[in-house]
Order: structure tokens, then C-alpha cells, then sequence
């Protein structure tokens, strides 16, 4: 039974499995997360400790969380932005809370589990035959190794004020609380901050992270004999793979960064047992310092055991300086040796089949030296292990780097062939071990035949030159013939010792009987032996030779060292595009560390393999994506070079030419090197498809979409960067930048457009495609964001349709009030048209300064944008506009409410007017008396309605500009898609209103989403009235009719006409005719019921005011 501990019917070895498996996951889910912490929790800015600093709190909520609540009701803003933040952060908060929670479960199912071991639940199984077994040693181990790494991560990670940030704000949030089952509070234990920063220089908490560890108590007889058997074992039998003894403590790394995790479970180990002490320093650490725990998390021993007297005694032989010396000169050493090797054998020709069939031994040795070097050199000059304000650390460092000889280029390099040489072995292995028993038939099919022929030879029935018939020979090569086809596959043992038999039989018949003098039976028997001999050859082809190749190979300790070498990586492909080729084989390489934390997920057919095999695959792929970034980036120095010429220096050649100016045209100079700059791209394109097709982990990269989104990523780079600084203004300038800096950024985004026209054929690509989707998507997105600050719900970048991943577009540091480029755009166009400085003039479509009566700016603003940013600029502007008036007049419903529906006076005097003006048809006595009457009594809230009548008028303007533009530019640029939108808008209208003439007639369902997508298109297109759009729905507002008309005959006597204009014009600064659009707006698309009520009450005011004589 303890020999299949893992198999599925023994439950104790599936429950451990299980828990294992799960803690892998859970370290896989930490460190996805750790990527999106909300930035709010940080509470780094001083405007975000200013905005959220009263509703996010630490465990101090939790001394008194009744006085904390009772301050956030005292503030309805506060209670206002809280719930707007629950929001906005719930769903994040409950993520990293589920695994917060999966931390503490994984610990209590492992000491259930340890539990269920002591009390007999399993039947035949203790905690002592669980540790005899070599699965079951390898999983408790590791059960415990997890959860300690858990810990550290979720420490370095998530910082301990982050953590009890989000937990206060799940407990705040969620329904958890009130539940009876919750675990809350022994969640909060484990997870409280330890006063650990991950910041360099932060100095350490004391008693971390022994005091940590011990949050949760764990069997102590179990933690002992864990530490007893890393201390004793090879638990993973690795030092077969490694047999040289200078190889030891690198075969054993796992086992030694275990060991490292699991001790501080017993600190009383690190702190007093000195014996224990030396005994692992000198089994694990005798030559190196610097170790990997988990996923290149690497740590420095001589740092971390500083606290720990018994550790830090017993590490200082490793660490002294003659040691360090020695180690350091024996790498350099071993390193020059080791890379020169590695070159002869990558040299064209060398590894062929028969020289790696009889030389594995050496080969193989090759690769240890390689690897074991690269390993003890990465780690032990890595900057993050060495902290530099520790002089000790820095001192020794200095040592390495010195006597190692150390170049990180040379290092690089070792990495890359040492990656190639492995990947072309263990090709040329899989290939044999594919082919071996085909192979091997082959040989013994050849062999045979040839010793049958010898034995027709010796019969006399075929003729040879002076061969005699030998009846005796001829009997023995039928034998050895019959011999040679016994031999039996799948007995390797036995054919191996009966094939080498066999060759001495062959070469003894050669020397007895005299064979040597005749040629042609010479060189059968030459033949015979050599096919025997690679049948010996091919039997001895084993997968060992693979798995030790896969053991020796093992690049996770440089998961997150690898970063450091990218600038090397990156140069060296910017100076030669085909070291693509090699650097697949190191991605490869870096690949096969995602079997450590997939193996046992793997094992237990656990559901997260695939989550945890994307997570850490995806991590691979994107490191990748940015090392050939450098393609791309260098594809677009050379295209701006190219451009600069193409646009200054090169003149078009016109239609018809004069021979004798034919010379001033031809500018070989600049032509040629604009063929030279676009030859360097073709190259680069060449040398990125070079890399074939490649599997790494789950995901498979494909060159030339790795190409296409490495360019896809560099345009959104450059041209996010473009429209950010391109559109920032001076509010002060006079006249407004607006103009001058959108032609500009139109040039630089002409240049973008012209340099993918040219690309597109030289790097295989759909130039227009690209240009269009990346260009829609930034400004979309950044559109996405500007409205971000109207809605309570925000769209995170996480959940945002237009943000990617592989293709990230930056985000800016917002320079003024407004998130991205296009809301200053949009502030900057109602700064300059703002109807307290200018006058619109409809018939023109132009702005006046009403002071200066110069003009402002005009229709071709929009076409300027239009020209710039295209349609999706101008659709995006025209959405911002929306967000705008619907928040312009969620705040005119908040001031109605507030300055007429709460003034008691106000409402008095409405109540006057009403009764006084009644019945509506009839006319009004002594009207401007009861007229201006009721408007001196409410004069006070004509300046704050006045104000925003004319925001909401100006937006109304500028949509109807942009829909004029956009609706111009499409039935110029696309005739027939404007014919075709048009008609099928007219069609589903008249469908529409046909249904409500006759319901039986069909209607869209709820769930079809024609209207909807139709909606878009038309939008795009400008076939829409702004003025029509429905943007809030609102109750009945009482007296709000007549409110409008008091505003309206209010205003009326400030107008004049003007015969120039043939239309009303502005004299005071106050009034303009955009109130009308507010009213339009107001009645004729919000649907108000009390629209009748006003236009009959201005019916009657015109009425009694031509009785009266007194108006106009």
C-alpha cells in the first residue's frame, strides 16, 4: 500500500495531494493579484488621503467600529462617496478576500489532515509510515514549504497595511460579517500587518517572520520530523543527476530553499542549536548564499539569518572572505571552460548522432557545468539579493564581481548557447527515442541479411571472386544470421550482452579462418559489426538521459532574474535581428520552470491547472513580448527617420519633367538611404519570423502576430504620447492655442498614418486595419476614462473592453482637472466659446469675442478635429458632451430643488402668480404689474438659473456642430454607408410607428439589440438631432412652467434686435439665445407634461402685454 501512495483508492495519499496541489494555486492566485491592487488602498497621494482617508480604514475600525459609522452618517457626502466607492471596489475586495481566506483554510486543512494522521483515520497510516515513504516525505514537506511561502509572499507583495485595508472594507461591505460560519476574525489574526516593507532600505520588524509563522499553531512533532528529513534525506533524488561532489549543494537547492522556509516554523533552531546549524550550512550552504524559494524569489542568507545567532555563526565560514574568493575564482574557471566547450559542440556539424550517442557522458557533464555556473554567477551578483546600505553584503559582492571576472554580456552569452545547446540535445534525444525501435530493426534486418548472404557466398552457389566453398562457415553465418534476428526488443539486457557476443564471434571468425585477405567478405563482416554496434547504440538510448537533461536544466531560480539580462537582449537583437533564433531556445529554457509549480496540480487533476498554467505561462509570454519589443521600437526610429526624409528633404517628382532638371529630381543621396532605413526594417521584420511557431507552457506564440502586436503596442505608445503632449493648453493665451496645436498634432498623426502606408508591404501587414482599430481604441478608451469622473460606478482597466494587455495604452499624469487629452480638449472649446465672453452666430456657425467682436472660432474647428483625431476623436467628444449635460442638469435639479422648492418665499409668490393669471385663456389684468411684480420678488434666483440654462445651451451647440461635421465628413468619405444608415432609420421608424397604430404589426423584443447598435452607427454618422436626445427623466417638478416663463419675460427686455444680423443679439453679458435650446430640450425631448402649461401662460403674457402697450 505505501508503495502507490499516490494512487487514487489510497485516500491518505490523495488528501495530501489535494492540499498540496490547492497551495500551489494559491501561491499562483496571490501573485496575480498582487498585480492589481487598487491604487486607492495605497493612500500614497496626498489628494487620495484627502478624499477616501475617512471612510478606508486599518484594524483600528475594528476597536470601534460604532463611532467610526456614526462619524461617516454625520456626512452625507461622505456617506455619498463611501457607497460610491463600495461600488466601485467590491468586486477586487472580495477576490483578494476569497484569497485571504483560501490561506487560512489551506492551514486548517493541513492540520486537520496532520490530526486525522494521529487519531487513525487512515487505516495502516501514521505521520512516521507517511514520512517513510518517498511520495509521502516529498508532500508534507512540501504542504509545510507552501504555506511558509504563502506567507512571504503575501508580505512582500500585499503590504500589511493594503491587507487590513481591503479586510476592513469586505467586512464593511459584504454580508460575511453576519454570517455564522464566518472565519473574519481568525483571517484577520493571520493576515495582520507585520510591519514588513518590501521598500529597499526599510529596516526589518523584530522577531520577522519566525513571530509571523507562528500565528497559527502547527503540530510541533510534525514540524521536527520535517526539518529531521530535509536535514537527512535527498528527498528528491536529485543527486543522481548531479554526481560530480562540487555539484552537491546545487542539486539539493530545492530541498536547501525548503529547508530555509521551513525553519523559521522552529526559530529556536536558527537562534540556539549550533550543531543543527552547521550541519545544514555545511550540507546545503557550503558554496553558496544566495538561494531561490520559490519562482526566483531569491534570498540572501546572509541578510536574512542576520537576527539568528546560531545561523548566522554557522554561515560564517561560507561567507568569509578567503571562501568567497575561492568560489568566485573556481566559477570564473569553471565558466570559461564550461562556455568553450558548449561552442565546440554548437559548431556546424559537430552534434551529430553518433558523436552524441558515444559521448552522453560528457555531453551531459557539459550541460551540469554550464548550468550549475550560470546558476551560482546569476544568483550571487543579482542587485536584489544585495542590499546597499548593508556594507557587509556590498563588500562581498564587490569580492565576486571581482574575482569571478564578472560581465554580464559573457554571462548572457553562456546562458544563450548553454539554452541551445540543451534545446538541440534534447531534440536529437526525442528524435532517437521516437525512432529507436525502428531503428533498431532496421540494424538487426541489415545484419542478418548480410550474414545470410555470407553463408550463400561459402555455399558455392554464388559466385565470388576466390572464395572456396566451407560448408562449416556456411552453416555457421546462417546460425549467427538466425541469432542476429532473435534478438528481442524489448529484453534490452539480454540482446545488449548477446549483441556483444556477437561482435567478438565476428571479428574472432575473421581472424581464425584467414578472412582478411579477401576484401569483399572482409567488409560484410565489417558491415555486420557496425549494424550490431549501433544496435547497442540505439538500445542504450533511455530517457534518463532526457529527465537529467530536464533536472540539470532548471531555470526557475531566474523567473524574475531573468529581467535584469533584458536590455542585453534587447541590444543584441537591435545589432543582429537572427538572435531571435537563440533567444527562443532560452524562453524555452525559462519555460520548464512552470513544471514546479504544475506537478502536483497536475497529479491530483486539479481544476486550477489550467488558471495557474495561464497565469504563469501568460507571465512568460509577456516577458517575451517585451524582450522583442525592440523590433518594433527600432521598426519606428528608422520609419520617423524615413518620414523626415520623405516629407523635407525629398521632392515629388512632378507629372511632366524637363531632362535637363532630371538630375535635381533624382537626389540619390536621400534615396538611398531611405532604401537603406527600409532595408533595416525588412531585416528586423525577418529576424522576429525567424523565430518558428513555439509552444511555451499552454500558450502558443506565433512570430507574426507577435510582430503585428509588438507594432500595434509601439504605435498606441507613440501616439497616446502625441495626443497627450500635443493637446495641452495655456488657459491664459490669448488668443487660444487651440488651432495652432490641433494642426500640429494633425501633422505628427499624418506622419503616423503615411509611415504605416509604407511599412505595411515591407513587414506584411494591414497597415489601414491597424492604424484604424489602435487609434479608435486609444481615444475611446481615453474617452472611457474622462467619463469615468460622471459615473459613480467607474470602469476599471481591468474591465474596460478597450484596455489590453498585450497591448497596454499608457496612462498620463493628468495635468489639470480633466483625466486624459480629450477632456482638455473638450474644456479648452467651452472655455473659448463660453457665452459669458462670446456671442454665437448661427447663420455663420461662428463665435464672437463680444468685447473685441473678433472671431472666436468657427465650423472648421470641427473639421480640424475631424482631421486630426478622425470620426471616433469627434464621436468621442460628442459623447464627453453628453456625460457633460447630463451632469449640468442633474446639478440645474439640485438648485431647483434648493432655491425655489425650499424657499418659502419663492413659493409664496409663485402661488400669487398662479391665481392671479388664472384662467390661462383669459387676459391678464394689470399683467405688468402682476408680471414684473413677481419677477423683482424672485430676482435672486435668475443669476444661478441663468448660468446653467447657458452651460447646457453651449454643449447643445457645440453637438450640433459635431453632429453637422461628422454627418458631412461621412456622406463625402462614405456616400453609400450614409444612404444605407438613412434608409434603414427611415424603415424602423415607419415599422415602429406603424406598431403603435396597430400592435399586432411586429415590434423589436427587449432582448434584440437593433436599436441599440443602430443607435451607435447613426451617432457616428451625425444622423441625429442633439437637440432631440432624451438625457435624464425626471418627476413632475411643481411650478416649474411657470418659473421658466417668469425667466424667460425676465430676460426679454435685455435683448434687442439688430438689423445687420436680422436676428437678436446679445447686450448684456447674460443673455444669449441659448435658453431656447434648454427649453427645447427640457419639453420637447424630456417629455415634460407641464410644457402646455408655459407655452399658455406666454400666450397670455403676450396677450395682456399688447393690451398694455408696454412691452415692445
Amino acid at each position: 500500500m505505501m508503495l502507490d501512495f499516490l494512487a487514487e483508492n489510497n485516500l491518505c495519499g490523495q488528501a495530501i495531494l489535494r492540499i498540496v496541489s490547492c497551495g500551489n494555486a494559491i501561491i499562483a492566485e496571490l501573485l496575480r493579484l498582487s498585480e492589481f491592487i487598487p491604487a486607492v488602498f495605497r493612500l500614497k497621494d496626498r489628494a487620495d488621503q484627502q478624499k477616501y482617508g475617512d471612510i478606508i480604514f486599518d484594524f483600528s475600525y475594528f476597536k470601534g467600529p460604532e463611532l467610526w459609522e456614526s462619524k461617516l452618517e454625520a456626512k452625507p457626502e461622505l456617506q455619498d462617496l463611501d457607497e460610491e466607492f463600495r461600488e466601485n471596489n467590491t468586486e477586487i475586495v472580495t477576490r483578494f478576500y476569497l484569497a485571504f481566506q483560501s490561506v487560512h483554510k489551506y492551514i486548517v486543512d493541513l492540520n486537520r489532515y496532520l490530526d486525522d494522521l494521529n487519531e487513525g483515520v487512515y487505516i495502516q497510516q501514521t505521520l512516521e509510515t507517511v514520512l517513510l515513504n518517498e511520495d509521502g516525505k516529498q508532500l508534507l514537506c512540501e504542504a509545510l514549504y507552501l504555506y511558509g511561502v504563502m506567507l512571504l509572499v503575501i508580505d512582500q507583495k500585499i503590504e500589511g497595511e493594503i491587507r487590513e485595508r481591503m479586510l476592513v472594507s469586505y467586512y464593511r461591505y459584504s454580508a460575511a460579517r453576519s454570517s455564522a460560519d464566518s472565519n473574519m476574525d481568525d483571517i484577520c489574526k493571520l493576515l495582520r500587518s507585520t510591519g514588513y516593507s518590501s521598500q529597499p532600505g526599510a529596516k526589518r520588524p523584530p522577531s520577522y517572520p519566525d513571530s509571523y509563522f507562528q500565528r497559527v499553531p502547527i503540530n510541533e512533532t510534525f514540524i521536527s520530523m520535517v526539518i529531521g528529513r530535509l536535514r537527512s534525506d535527498d528527498i528528491y533524488n536529485q543527486v543522481s543527476a548531479y554526481p560530480l561532489p562540487e555539484h552537491r549543494s546545487t542539486a539539493l537547492a530545492n530541498q536547501a530553499a525548503m529547508l530555509y522556509v521551513i525553519l523559521y516554523f522552529e526559530p529556536s533552531i536558527l537562534h540556539t542549536h549550533q550543531a543543527k546549524m552547521r550541519e545544514i550550512v555545511d550540507k546545503y550552504f557550503p558554496d553558496n548564499w544566495v538561494i531561490s524559494i520559490y519562482m526566483g524569489i531569491t534570498v540572501n542568507l546572509a541578510d536574512a539569518w542576520e537576527p539568528y545567532k546560531a545561523a548566522k555563526t554557522a554561515l560564517n565560514n561560507t561567507l568569509d572572505l578567503s571562501n568567497v574568493r575561492e568560489q568566485a575564482s573556481r566559477y570564473a574557471t569553471v565558466s570559461e571552460r564550461a562556455h568553450a566547450q558548449a561552442q565546440q559542440f554548437l559548431k556546424e556539424g559537430c552534434l551529430r548522432e553518433d558523436l552524441v550517442l558515444d559521448n552522453i557522458p560528457r555531453l551531459l557533464n557539459c550541460l551540469r557545468d554550464c548550468n550549475v555556473t550560470i546558476r551560482w554567477l546569476m544568483l550571487h551578483t543579482a542587485d536584489s539579493a544585495c542590499d546597499p546600505n548593508n556594507k557587509r553584503l556590498r563588500q562581498i559582492k564587490d569580492q565576486i564581481l571581482t574575482d569571478s571576472r564578472y560581465n554580464p554580456k559573457i554571462l548572457f552569452q553562456l546562458l544563450l548557447d548553454t539554452a541551445q545547446f540543451e534545446f538541440i540535445l534534447k531534440e536529437m534525444f526525442k528524435q532517437m527515442l521516437s525512432e529507436k525501435q525502428a531503428k533498431w530493426e532496421h540494424y538487426k534486418k541489415e545484419g542478418s541479411e548480410r550474414m545470410t548472404e555470407l553463408a550463400d557466398v561459402f555455399s558455392g552457389v554464388k559466385p565470388l571472386t576466390r572464395v572456396e566453398k566451407n560448408e562449416n562457415l556456411q552453416a555457421w553465418f546462417r546460425e549467427i544470421s538466425k541469432q542476429i534476428l532473435s534478438l528481442n526488443y524489448d529484453d534490452s539486457t539480454a540482446a545488449g550482452r548477446k549483441t556483444v557476443q556477437l561482435i567478438q564471434a565476428l571479428e574472432e571468425v575473421q581472424e581464425f579462418h584467414q578472412l582478411e585477405s579477401n576484401l569483399q567478405v572482409c567488409q560484410f563482416l565489417a558491415d555486420t559489426r557496425k549494424f550490431l554496434h549501433q544496435m547497442i547504440r540505439t538500445i542504450n538510448i533511455k530517457e534518463e538521459v532526457l529527465i537529467t537533461m530536464q533536472i540539470v536544466g532548471d531555470l526557475s531560480f531566474a523567473w524574475q532574474l531573468i529581467d535584469s539580462f533584458t536590455s542585453i537582449m534587447q541590444e543584441s537583437i537591435r545589432v543582429n535581428p537572427s538572435m531571435v533564433t537563440k533567444l527562443r531556445a532560452t524562453f524555452l529554457k525559462l519555460a520548464s520552470a512552470l513544471d514546479l509549480p504544475l506537478l502536483r496540480i497536475n497529479q491530483a487533476n486539479s481544476p486550477d491547472l489550467l488558471s495557474v498554467s495561464q497565469y504563469y505561462s501568460g507571465e512568460l509570454v509577456s516577458y517575451v513580448r517585451k524582450v522583442l519589443q525592440i523590433i518594433p521600437e527600432s521598426m519606428f526610429t528608422s520609419l520617423l527617420k524615413i518620414i523626415k526624409l520623405q516629407t523635407h528633404d525629398i521632392i515629388e517628382v512632378p507629372t511632366r519633367l524637363d531632362k535637363d532638371k532630371l538630375r535635381d529630381y533624382a537626389q540619390l543621396g536621400p534615396r538611398y538611404e531611405v532604401a537603406k532605413l527600409t532595408h533595416a526594417i525588412s531585416i528586423f521584420t525577418e529576424g522576429i519570423l525567424m523565430m518558428k511557431t513555439t509552444l511555451v507552457g499552454i500558450i502558443k506564440v506565433d512570430p507574426k502576430q507577435l510582430l503585428e502586436d509588438g507594432i500595434r503596442k509601439e504605435l498606441v505608445k507613440r501616439v497616446a504620447f502625441a495626443l497627450h503632449r500635443g493637446l495641452i493648453f495655456n488657459p491664459r493665451a490669448k488668443p487660444s492655442e487651440l488651432m495652432p496645436k490641433l494642426k500640429e498634432l494633425g501633422a505628427t498623426m499624418d506622419g503616423f498614418h503615411r509611415s504605416f502606408e509604407y511599412i505595411q508591404d515591407y513587414v506584411n501587414i494591414y497597415g489601414l486595419k491597424i492604424w484604424q482599430e489602435e487609434v479608435s481604441r486609444i481615444i475611446n478608451y481615453n474617452v472611457e476614462q474622462e467619463c469615468n469622473n460622471f459615473l459613480r460606478t467607474k470602469i476599471q482597466d481591468w474591465q474596460s473592453m478597450y484596455q489590453s494587455t498585450h497591448i497596454p495604452i499608457p496612462k498620463f499624469t493628468p495635468v489639470d482637472e480633466s483625466v486624459t487629452f480629450i477632456g482638455r480638449l473638450c474644456r479648452e472649446i467651452l472655455r473659448i466659446t463660453d457665452p459669458k465672453m462670446t456671442c454665437h452666430i448661427d447663420q455663420l456657425n461662428t463665435w464672437y469675442d463680444m468685447k473685441t467682436h473678433q472671431e472666436v472660432t468657427s465650423s472648421r474647428l470641427f473639421s480640424e478635429i475631424q482631421n486630426t483625431l478622425g470620426t471616433f476623436g469627434l464621436n468621442g467628444l460628442d459623447r464627453l458632451l453628453c456625460f457633460m449635460i447630463v451632469k449640468e442638469l442633474q446639478n440645474f435639479l439640485s438648485m431647483f430643488q434648493k432655491i425655489i422648492l425650499r424657499d418659502r418665499t419663492v413659493q409664496d409668490t409663485l402661488k400669487t402668480l398662479m391665481n392671479a393669471i388664472s384662467p390661462l385663456k383669459s387676459i391678464v389684468a394689470n399683467s405688468n404689474k402682476i408680471y414684473f411684480s413677481a419677477i423683482a420678488k424672485t430676482q435672486k434666483i435668475w443669476t444661478a438659473y441663468l448660468e446653467a440654462i447657458m452651460k447646457v445651451g453651449q454643449m447643445q451647440i457645440l453637438r450640433q456642430q459635431i453632429a453637422n461635421e461628422l454627418n458631412y465628413s461621412c456622406r463625402f468619405d462614405s456616400k453609400h454607408l450614409a444612404a444605407a444608415l438613412e434608409n434603414l432609420n427611415k424603415a424602423l421608424l415607419a415599422d415602429i410607428e406603424a406598431h403603435y397604430q396597430d400592435p399586432s404589426l411586429p415590434y423589436p423584443k427587449e432582448d434584440n439589440t437593433l436599436l441599440y447598435e443602430i443607435t451607435a452607427y447613426l451617432e457616428a454618422a451625425g444622423i441625429h438631432n442633439p437637440l432631440n436626445k432624451i438625457y435624464i427623466t425626471t418627476k413632475r417638478l411643481p411650478y416649474f412652467p411657470v418659473v421658466n416663463f417668469l425667466f424667460l419675460i425676465a430676460q426679454l427686455p435685455k435683448l434687442q434686435y439688430s438689423k445687420n444680423l436680422a436676428r437678436r443679439y446679445q447686450k448684456c453679458l447674460q443673455m444669449l439665445w441659448v435658453p431656447f435650446c434648454f427649453w427645447r430640450i427640457m419639453f420637447g425631448t424630456q417629455s415634460y407634461p407641464g410644457g402646455l402649461l408655459k407655452h399658455t401662460c406666454l400666450i397670455s403674457f403676450l396677450m395682456s402685454s399688447e393690451q398694455s402697450c408696454d412691452v415692445f
